[in-house]
């Protein structure tokens, strides 16, 4: 990835850009690289922040929905951000979700892409089979429309944290608190701009639930990305900017 990552008081992000603030959160597999072509195209009108998220070195009693929240709401007091709007993808979405009906007036608006908070499934049967790369393999490129999304780096990245047996149990326990977790009675109050981002082969967080949280939120916008699964940013970069820009105009703050 070309973009320096800062190391400042424990925490590790990205701050790229100048003006208005788009503070972008991954998911349980994820990582700052994900929004790579999100960066480079919206960074010449829009300061860019992206922390990475404490998900397999956070302290295991606090590894959920609950801690990884307060991480974010830590990480904009030491930024010391006071209006931006914020972009989740996958379980990023859901912290997004939760940490939006906490602070509804610092959110300015709010992006999910592949958010969890209502229904996802599993990356399958049994949890990740330690030592089988072949396995990992089959389940990362499920998460993406066009298997050769899953680059051979990626791949050695989940399977590399698939055979940390503390990093396992951090994202079991972190799956686990999110799948509990179910948003469907609390979404109803969030009154801020929110844009619904789809894909529409997602296996993960599949159609049905963009459009019950498209049903839920008031006022949401939903698009949907064909030959796309659940990753948009990553997977349709283009697209996934050329809407995420339309609607940020059409929303300005």
């Amino acid at each position: 990835m070309n973009y320096k990552i800062k190391e400042e008081n424990g925490y590790h992000y990205i701050d790229e850009g100048k003006g208005e603030i788009l503070l972008m959160l991954h998911g349980l597999f994820g990582a700052l690289s994900n929004w790579e072509g999100v960066i480079s195209h919206f960074k010449s009108n829009y300061r860019i922040i992206i922390p990475l998220m404490p998900i397999h070195d956070m302290p295991i009693k606090e590894a959920g929905c609950e801690g990884l929240t307060v991480f974010v709401e830590d990480f904009v007091a030491f930024k010391q951000l006071d209006k931006f709007s914020l972009i989740g993808n996958s379980l990023g979405g859901h912290v997004a979700l939760i940490y939006t009906l906490r602070h509804p007036e610092k959110v300015q608006r709010l992006i999910l892409t592949g958010s969890s908070g209502l229904f996802e499934n599993s990356m399958g049967g049994s949890y990740p089979k330690r030592g089988n790369y072949e396995y990992i393999k089959e389940r990362v490129e499920y998460t993406f429309y066009d298997p050769k999304t899953a680059s051979k780096e990626l791949v050695d990245e989940v399977f590399e944290i698939t055979n940390s047996i503390p990093k396992v149990m951090r994202i079991i326990a972190i799956a686990k608190s999110a799948q509990r977790n179910n948003m469907a009675k609390d979404i109803v109050h969030i009154n801020t701009p929110t844009l619904l981002i789809w894909g529409l082969n997602d296996t993960i967080t599949p159609p049905h639930v963009g459009h019950e949280f498209n049903q839920l939120i008031r006022g949401s916008e939903l698009q949907f990305i064909d030959k796309c699964c659940h990753a948009p940013m990553m997977e349709r970069p283009n697209e996934f900017n050329a809407i995420l820009d339309k609607w940020l105009q059409k929303t300005k703050v």
